[in-house]
């Protein structure tokens, strides 16, 4: 894959998430591939595991055993999506101009827009379940299909606004930062709920 080559890189991209959403509902998968599409399927993947965990998480009628063990995946499932999301920015900056402070900053790296994509396809994907579930009443399903119509709309403003990152970047017109997510919650050092004694 080259980073900056195609025009319409990021159409490729949320199309591989539809379908990688779609195949994972019916036979779910190992990621597989080489750098970055790895790294974009892994992300991908974390956020259809957090979708469902949380789903989960949501319940009354299950035992706490199972609940507390999706919320102990949702923390993992976080981690790793944050972690795919900061592969693919430092595979990105590999090739862009050094950093130079008349450079105007992005305040969003062309990862977190991957990772919002991913977002916008698996809302998209059971929204559209929705809108055409039998049982649901009529009125439902019509506020469904706004929101379909809504989703598609912002996913295709998205994808314009990455089209449009990626060659500021390479051009030197634009810049953007890494920045760690430091989450706190999983680090027993930093956690006060995980470190503090107990009474």
């Amino acid at each position: 894959m080259n980073k900056f080559a195609a025009k319409d890189r990021a159409t490729e991209i949320a199309l591989r998430q539809w379908l990688w959403t779609e195949e994972w509902h019916t036979h779910p998968s190992p990621v597989i591939g080489n750098e970055p599409w790895g790294w974009i399927a892994e992300n991908h993947r974390m956020n259809f595991d957090l979708w469902h965990e949380e789903d989960i998480a949501r319940r009354d009628d299950l035992p706490s055993d199972r609940i507390r063990a999706a919320k102990r995946a949702i923390d993992r499932f976080n981690q790793a999506r944050n972690d795919a999301v900061e592969k693919i920015d430092i595979w990105i900056l590999q090739d862009l101009p050094e950093a130079n402070t008349q450079i105007p900053l992005h305040s969003e790296t062309p990862g977190m827009i991957i990772d919002r994509l991913s977002i916008l396809a698996l809302k998209l994907y059971h929204m559209e379940i929705e809108e055409k579930r039998a049982s649901a009443p009529p009125e439902q399903q019509a506020k469904c299909l706004a929101k379909s119509r809504m989703l598609t709309e912002q996913r295709s403003d998205l994808i314009a606004c990455f089209n449009q990152l990626l060659p500021d970047l390479k051009a030197g017109r634009r810049q953007f930062r890494l920045y760690r997510q430091f989450k706190m919650y999983n680090d027993p050092a930093l956690n006060p709920q995980l470190y503090q004694e107990c009474p």
